[in-house]
């Protein structure tokens, strides 16, 4: 991606050191605050995006998210990285006027307004255009730009519960449950990240910027598009859930627990050779995945039975390549674990309050263009005068061109 606007080529703010990156050279600035729209900008960072976080006076709500650290928020710190921040009171008129000056040379704008707050507040997208007709204007919305929802605050937990997630995840007959984790939110950030990268590939070809609108509803829905198909004539009572049942699942071990996932026929089979009953395997009735859902009452104790003659790890190594598993390990585990220090997901930051912290690196790799090195979340306005002088040296440059 080409860097757009020649007061940018000529940065005041500090470069990203290490390798180029696919979106190196652009300007991102991130006014959206807890997980989908900052994390989203997070990944187009990882890409070597320059990303100005711009934060009110009392800063991210996100910071004063719960954590067992002393000093920052975890959850910040995970979503935030690679990030230069400064505080703005867009209510205060000097300041929108420092925002709209970055924005008027900035390639792409993100924020998580409702709908009806970005024009009052002097940001909405009619007013940007004109003043940056080449602007990528993101907005990450919780239910959408229009319908009787457009103005109701969205939250991850509250759109899994809204879209059918937390009754298909509970059990039958079950209450429903919550899937914890922020799912919604971070494949909402994907789908901000990769929206956003499609625009600024199409503004080389048109030289326009666009509207883009990214939402917790259409994500929440995305996640369960094989679930979200409904035949004419089906009633309200189908199958809908995509747990195939059967010996597919979480089963105790001697020591530990174990996921098996044993659907296709060669791993099916490999598995009952492997536990020592191999006579499922050649049993007719137990042939196809549905019919091992039909009788998982028969198969399933025999199963776990013979499970009990191993630990989860050493099941690991005896079926090898040849029926995929894993043992349930914590998220601890995994800064250590081979497969991850292989594939160098995790790497070391340092942060001026919380010190030294390993966190993940990034998530998707380039082979000539792998990005710049990623640096820590940032304090609340750590950059705020770097930020500012930026914004003065813009708006000398126009005056004087």
């Amino acid at each position: 991606m080409k860097t757009t606007h020649t007061a940018h080529q000529a940065s005041s703010l500090p470069e990203r050191t290490g390798s180029q990156g696919p979106l190196s050279g652009i300007r991102v600035i991130d006014l959206s605050a807890y997980i989908a729209g900052p994390y989203g900008c997070a990944l187009l960072a990882d890409q070597g995006a320059e990303i100005l976080k711009i934060e009110p006076p009392g800063g991210d709500n996100l910071r004063r998210y719960p954590s067992s650290l002393a000093s920052e928020s975890r959850a910040f710190l995970g979503v935030n990285r690679s990030k230069l921040a400064a505080v703005l009171d867009i209510k205060n008129a000097d300041d929108l006027a420092t925002l709209l000056t970055l924005i008027e040379t900035a390639d792409v704008l993100v924020h998580n307004f409702r709908p009806s707050v970005a024009p009052r507040i002097g940001i909405g997208y009619e007013t940007l255009k004109l003043l940056n007709p080449r602007l990528i204007y993101c907005t990450v919305s919780g239910y959408g730009e229009s319908g009787p929802y457009k103005d109701k605050a969205g939250f991850d937990q509250v759109l899994q519960t809204m879209t059918g997630m937390t009754v298909l995840q509970g059990k039958p007959g079950g209450p429903p449950e919550i899937l914890y984790g922020s799912i919604v939110d971070y494949y909402t950030s994907a789908l901000v990240a990769g929206a956003v990268s499609s625009a600024l590939f199409e503004r080389e070809r048109s030289g326009q910027g666009q509207f883009v609108s990214v939402s917790l509803l259409a994500a929440a829905l995305t996640l369960q598009s094989a679930r979200l198909v409904w035949a004419e004539g089906e009633g309200r009572e189908v199958g809908r859930d995509m747990r195939s049942l059967g010996v597919t699942g979480i089963h105790p071990t001697r020591e530990g627990y174990l996921y098996i996932s044993a659907n296709v026929p060669h791993f099916w089979t490999a598995l009952c050779h492997k536990i020592g009953l191999k006579e499922l395997a050649d049993n007719e009735r137990y042939d196809t995945v549905r019919k091992r859902a039909q009788h998982q009452e028969e198969i399933v104790p025999k199963v776990r039975e013979a499970l009990l003659q191993h630990t989860a790890l050493e099941w690991e190594a005896i079926f090898g390549e040849d029926v995929p598993c894993a043992s349930a390990l914590s998220i601890e585990d995994m800064f250590e674990h081979p497969q991850v220090v292989s594939q160098d997901l995790i790497t070391n930051f340092e942060h001026p309050v919380v010190g030294n912290y390993r966190g993940l690196k990034r998530s998707v790799k380039f082979s000539r263009t792998p990005g710049p090195e990623p640096f820590a979340a940032p304090t609340l306005g750590q950059h705020t005068a770097l930020i500012r002088s930026e914004a003065s040296r813009l708006l000398q440059t126009k005056k004087s061109s």
